[in-house]
């Protein structure tokens, strides 16, 4: 038997699979799937995971109303496949205070993938409706997921966390294509590539194997990393003259993040952290212009604690600002209970004067306000952060002013995993200030997908971004996704570098999602026709 033959047996015996092992094969798929992603970026495991998709698909055009319902429920299979390993580490945060939460981590490591499994579902649907006999499917697969997953980073405030186009993310080069078609054309082109080997069991009508769908998937790799090579060689490095970067990842404990009383040992940390010599010729942080300390650096209002603001000004040498994340109390009548606050980002002078403000405005359903919060809380359930009546969100988002530097587009936490939080500044930043705290998380997966997600702001709109997280990992990545320096997972320390320089304006900073738009048309219009051709031939 050839190689040919074997494979064309495998995926009849996947196809007319049916019942409790159709969904088995559905949930490995996407268990397996995410070994493409952070921090293994095995990505060509999906050549192997994304045709038995196809070949389920193939397989649903027995049941009933045209095979939809049973390709939407084998969707939903391989969502859940693919979520529930892929955002386990969601589970570590109901553990942080494990007496009041962590009877709700099943709830969560199960009901957030049960939920997201839903847009795949409705992809495998979509696709039904396009499918083709031929080659063509696989396009109509790669639309039809390109739009659930886009529905999945915009609706109920969206999640994209982990969308398919993160595969192609290492190595580097393949990531620049990224600059043309952002997040959204990487995940068309993602499914469309390691989908393409369903292809080899087709029949065409000189009774040759097709081989043309997976020559192609090949030759549009080979392109991308030759593009990515040569606009890494035209871009190197360059950094912004005068700017000097330091920063500190405190490795801070979440029960220290949020305790008042351990106010006095949390800046005292801070500070000294802060100053903490480099290396052999560092005089501490009057090296640095910029210091940066990352998101709700403390546990308690920082500009309403003056001896707080008087240490920070101690600190700071003339011509060095902070760039600190905080909770920010509302603007409220002398003598009113404060029960609700901002999570914001202020950027403090070295005299202690706060220079500009800015307060989150994409916050984490369940972890900085629940849905219906009133309702909610009146049965008796509350946000992790615990937070009475949740976090205010914020009214607009703008660059922060940063002396001795070009202006920051502000990200608090995972603000920087959606394109669009990035896009639509009236006037373009010089840098993207992502502070996170993912110490929620501990030493897990989840981390390293965040981080990788951030860098994909950075290609996708060419500026540098610069990252600190409490507990890791902190970087300087430049605007082509080259981390100059980094902090890992589960580190104590300081990070010093240069601020790298912007590069102009990308084809996907300029036009947004047109690209994948059309992307996705164009694969939708050759499956229709395909389609109406076979019905009249």
């Amino acid at each position: 038997m050839t190689l040919a033959q074997r494979l064309r047996t495998v995926a009849l015996a996947i196809i007319l699979t049916w019942g409790w092992k159709r969904a088995a094969i559905a949930m490995a798929a996407g268990a397996l799937s995410v070994l493409a992603l952070s921090p293994f970026n095995a990505w060509p495991v999906l050549f192997l995971t994304f045709p038995v998709l196809v070949w389920l698909i193939d397989g649903a055009g027995g049941g009933r109303f045209g095979g939809v319902p049973a390709a939407a429920l084998t969707g939903y299979w391989f969502g859940l496949g693919y979520f529930v390993p892929g955002l386990y580490w969601i589970g570590y945060a109901f553990f942080v205070d494990a007496q009041t939460f962590a009877w709700l981590t099943p709830f969560a490591v199960l009901g957030l993938p049960a939920y997201l499994a839903i847009y795949t579902a409705i992809g495998f649907a979509l696709a039904r409706l396009f499918w083709t006999k031929d080659a063509a499917r696989i396009l109509a697969l790669a639309a039809s997921l390109t739009v659930a997953e886009w529905l999945r980073g915009h609706a109920l405030t969206g999640f994209p966390w982990n969308a398919f186009g993160y595969a192609l993310f290492e190595p580097l080069p393949l990531a620049q294509t990224a600059s043309l078609i952002g997040l959204w054309g990487m995940t068309f082109l993602t499914v469309a590539i390691f989908a393409s080997p369903a292809a080899l069991i087709d029949r065409t009508a000189d009774r040759k194997m097709p081989w043309r769908a997976p020559a192609a998937a090949i030759v549009l790799l080979m392109i991308m990393g030759i593009f990515g090579a040569i606009r890494l060689s035209l871009h190197p490095t360059t950094m912004v003259a005068g700017a000097k970067l330091r920063l500190m990842q405190p490795n801070l404990q979440q029960d220290a993040k949020f305790n008042y009383s351990a106010k006095a040992e949390v800046m005292k940390k801070y500070l000294a952290l802060s100053d903490r010599a480099s290396g052999p010729q560092s005089t501490g942080v009057r090296d640095a212009t910029i210091l940066i300390w990352p998101e709700s650096a403390f546990p308690f209002f920082l500009t309403r604690e003056a001896d707080a603001m008087a240490q920070i000004a101690d600190l700071l040498p003339k011509g060095t600002v902070l760039i600190t994340g905080s909770v920010r109390a509302p603007d409220l009548p002398p003598g009113r209970r404060i029960t609700r606050a901002y999570n914001s980002i202020y950027v403090i002078d070295h005299d202690g004067g706060v220079l500009s403000v800015y307060d989150k405005l994409h916050l984490v359903p369940f972890g900085e306000f629940l849905p219906y919060q009133d309702l909610m809380e009146e049965l008796g359930f509350e946000q992790l952060t615990r937070v009475q009546g949740g976090f205010i969100p914020g009214t607009v988002r703008h660059a922060l002013p940063v002396p001795s530097a070009p202006s920051a587009l502000p990200l608090i936490c995972y603000e920087a995993i959606f394109p669009g939080d990035v896009a639509g500044l009236k006037e373009r930043p010089g840098w993207i200030v992502n502070l996170t705290n993912d110490g929620w998380f501990g030493i897990s997966t989840g981390p390293y997908q965040h981080m990788e997600q951030a860098r994909m702001r950075a290609i996708e709109f060419g500026l540098p971004l610069v990252r600190s997280a409490n507990t890791g990992v902190s970087a300087v990545v430049d605007p082509v996704g080259r981390t100059i320096a980094s902090l890992g997972l589960g580190i104590e320390g300081v990070l010093d570098s240069g601020l790298p320089a912007a590069i102009p304006p990308t084809l996907y900073a300029r036009v947004g999602d047109i690209p994948a738009a059309l992307l996705v048309a164009l694969a939708v219009i050759l499956a229709v026709r395909k389609r109406v051709a076979r019905r009249h031939s």
